[in-house]
């Protein structure tokens, strides 16, 4: 009896022990969160302005001005930029953005994952784990972003990846990420990065010209915009991604603190039980020792 109540007593120490862990770090989670959050809510506007001016000049333009960017081959190598975190225990974030990955090569890109032109570049080490053991070709140059997140350094994502457009490394660039709705919240999205899609007009509808003054000359401004643009969009996705991150740990950690307090209710009420038991056996052998002692 003795053995089983420190048993009970051990246990309920270290599930103590684990809520003060899980309660400090939704504390800490929610501190970056509120930083990560402020960051993306005042970066999606100007986002998102930008990729529809981007989308909106390349669907109007008839000159080819676009260059490079903008021309749709036929889809033979294909590179998904997967953001996920550095850590773990943010309940089902990652894998839910690994196995969205994991979709999208399987319905959209399945005869270029066949032939092995399938390439994964990685921002955050949590899927290049994954994507190495599943024994994809995974460039980790970027891996480490977000250990100092800055736009220079997304930025060097960016352009290496259009860099590798422009000389047809890849026909095709995707970004899975997810776009942060609030702190329980998350969206996960695959984005066309490159090339650059254009603006399909609804059914029976009209296309309309867009009215832009251009200056200086079309095509110089559009070439020096072009690569701006999309790096702000990759960023924009990194943010997301950072914000998502917090709050699913926030979630998470909340979820786990709250269960740790059933778990101690339980374990409370068994070793009460096991000590009141304990109690009444030892009452019982004093009562009859006592007995015997008197007949």
């Amino acid at each position: 009896m003795a053995g089983q109540l420190k048993e009970v007593r051990n246990r309920i120490k270290s599930v103590q022990s684990t809520q003060q862990i899980t309660k400090a770090m939704k504390m800490v989670s929610a501190a970056k969160l509120r930083r990560a959050q402020d960051a993306i809510i005042q970066m999606r506007p100007y986002a998102n302005k930008l990729q529809d001016m981007l989308a909106n000049i390349v669907s109007n333009d008839d000159s080819g001005s676009s260059g490079s960017l903008a021309e749709e081959r036929a889809i033979n190598k294909v590179l998904l930029i997967v953001v996920t975190s550095d850590r773990g225990l943010c309940g089902a974030y990652n894998a839910n953005i690994q196995k969205l990955a994991l979709s999208t090569i399987q319905e959209n890109y399945s005869a270029a994952h066949e032939a092995g032109n399938v390439s994964i570049w990685a921002i955050g080490k949590k899927g290049a784990e994954f994507f190495q053991k599943k024994g994809y070709n995974v460039n980790t140059n970027f891996r480490d972003t977000f250990l100092q997140l800055s736009f220079e350094k997304v930025q060097e994502c960016a352009k290496a990846a259009i860099e590798a457009f422009k000389q047809k490394e890849f026909d095709v660039i995707e970004v899975v990420y997810s776009e942060f709705r609030n702190a329980a919240t998350q969206r996960f999205a695959v984005e066309r990065f490159l090339p650059i899609s254009k603006i399909k007009p609804a059914a029976g509808a009209s296309k309309t010209k867009a009215d832009f003054i251009f200056e200086p000359e079309k095509g110089q401004l559009i070439a020096e915009l072009m690569p701006k643009i999309l790096n702000t969009q990759l960023f924009k996705a990194v943010l997301d991604c950072n914000a998502s991150e917090h709050g699913a740990r926030m979630t998470a950690m909340d979820k786990a603190s709250e269960n740790a307090n059933e778990l101690l209710k339980s374990l409370k009420i068994s070793y009460n039980r096991a000590r009141q038991a304990a109690i009444t056996t030892e009452l019982t052998e004093i009562v009859s020792g006592a007995a015997a002692l008197q007949g």
